[in-house]
């Protein structure tokens, strides 16, 4: 009797561990990627597409319906450009049946991401095409458990562990009935009474040289991947986002008014550095603008401006005697190893300001979107596809190939390499 009541306490604690797994397990059923998706997708996504009626681009709803081959959609979404370029069939099609307009450019988003888009597009699809009340005798789509299900189930683990208890305390009734009628079974042995101590399993763990063993293997093994992974994360500033002396909101210029950003940032066509814009830049438009749209008050921040450059807003006169230099933060700072040109990436490749720093034209206050990692440079580099045609500097390349074929001499004078930034960074 006493060995059935051991066993059933030693049943107790992973009942009770079970019941918590399977509780826990409920409470995060059906949480996936539809929540990241749903995110990628409001703040990519939604400029030009809707799940159920066309914007700029076409309802995503009926085109995930034609098109099955998810494999194939992540290769549109992240360089449609690349397989219209290799003449693959359904890039084509797309591409002439929607007046031959180039869709953006995703190379930022990984296999994962896009596929949660997908997932989130076909879900909130669905959930459009499903009709408000389901008809008698029709037949119900398969939704997964019902709650009465869970509740159902929840209910007969807690019955169950209600019963464990109830016998567990039959069997404690049961002794003590034994215990005050001793003729009903054998006399037990008398054992001497023995100090219980409490860090017995402690000291017997201790000397047992395995489980010493085992237990300094998972601390180094912790240890090495905490340290790995700190180093690895050295000088990587991602969402480094440092106060500035003016708060430029970027979400107004760049989002609410669609100034372009080359309009300011005028070097990222023609320089390797994007250039900050100088203050007369802003003067083009805050010279009559002194405040935020709708106040009724001047803006402080415009009135930074207004002190850096000695102007008075009431005269229109500036006083050079008063004018002194803005101090901006840098934020995206590469190593001195590194040599970036934003004329190569934004006039030669074509690509968006966006692609390296996020959705600026949604901060209110600009931060580094991507890790600028060489690794995350040369997954972008191993996605995106060249455009060759009609490109001067390509076309300067093929011309001197064509010359290396025939024999002719050719310099390094024209190949580049007498410009300044072979050499000086």
């Amino acid at each position: 009797m006493r060995n059935i009541s051991l066993t059933l306490k030693q049943f107790i604690k992973p009942a009770l561990l079970a019941l918590g797994l399977v509780i826990l397990g409920f409470s995060t059923y059906a949480q996936g990627d539809l929540a990241k998706g749903k995110a990628i997708f409001q703040g990519k996504c939604t400029a030009c597409h809707a799940v159920d009626k066309q914007v700029v681009g076409p309802a995503l709803g009926p085109q995930l319906d034609q098109e099955p081959d998810e494999k194939w959609l992540i290769k549109w979404v992240q360089n449609n450009q690349a397989l219209i370029a290799a003449k693959d069939p359904k890039a084509v099609a797309i591409y002439n049946k929607f007046n031959q307009s180039n869709m953006t450019l995703f190379a930022d988003l990984s296999d994962a991401d896009v596929s949660n888009i997908l997932a989130y597009v076909r879900d909130e699809w669905k959930k459009d095409q499903q009709p408000p009340v389901t008809p008698a005798g029709a037949a119900v789509a398969e939704k997964g458990p019902s709650n009465i299900m869970i509740l159902g189930l929840i209910g007969v683990i807690v019955v169950a562990f209600i019963i464990i208890l109830v016998l567990n305390k039959v069997i404690k009734t049961l002794e003590k009935l034994i215990l005050n009628k001793p003729d009903l079974l054998l006399p037990e042995p008398v054992e001497p009474v023995v100090p219980v101590d409490r860090y017995a399993t402690v000291k017997k763990l201790i000397k047992n040289k395995k489980f010493v063993f085992f237990v300094l293997l998972c601390v180094s093994i912790a240890g090495g991947g905490w340290t790995w992974m700190t180093m690895w994360n050295t000088n990587i500033h991602q969402g480094y986002q440092p106060v500035q002396p003016i708060k430029f909101p970027h979400d107004l210029h760049a989002g609410a008014m669609q100034i372009k950003c080359q309009y300011c940032h005028s070097g990222a066509y023609k320089s390797k550095n994007a250039t900050i814009p100088s203050l007369n830049i802003c003067m083009n438009c805050h010279k009559t603008i002194s405040a935020r749209m709708g106040a009724k008050t001047p803006s402080t921040e415009i009135a930074k401006i207004y002190d850096a450059l000695g102007y008075d807003p009431q005269t229109q006169k500036y006083d050079s005697t008063k004018a002194h230099p803005i101090q901006w933060i840098r934020i995206h700072n590469l190593p001195d190893l590194v040599y970036f040109n934003h004329s190569q990436h934004a006039k030669v490749a074509g690509l968006k300001c966006q692609t390296c720093h996020g959705p600026v034209e949604t901060m209110k206050e600009v931060y580094q979107y991507s890790p600028l990692t060489m690794k995350w440079c040369i997954q972008c580099h191993k996605r995106t596809g060249i455009n060759y045609k009609d490109n001067g500097y390509y076309e300067k390349m093929e011309a001197i190939h064509d010359r290396i074929k025939r024999g002719d001499k050719i310099t390094e004078a024209e190949m580049g390499g007498i410009e300044c930034a072979k050499c000086h960074y």
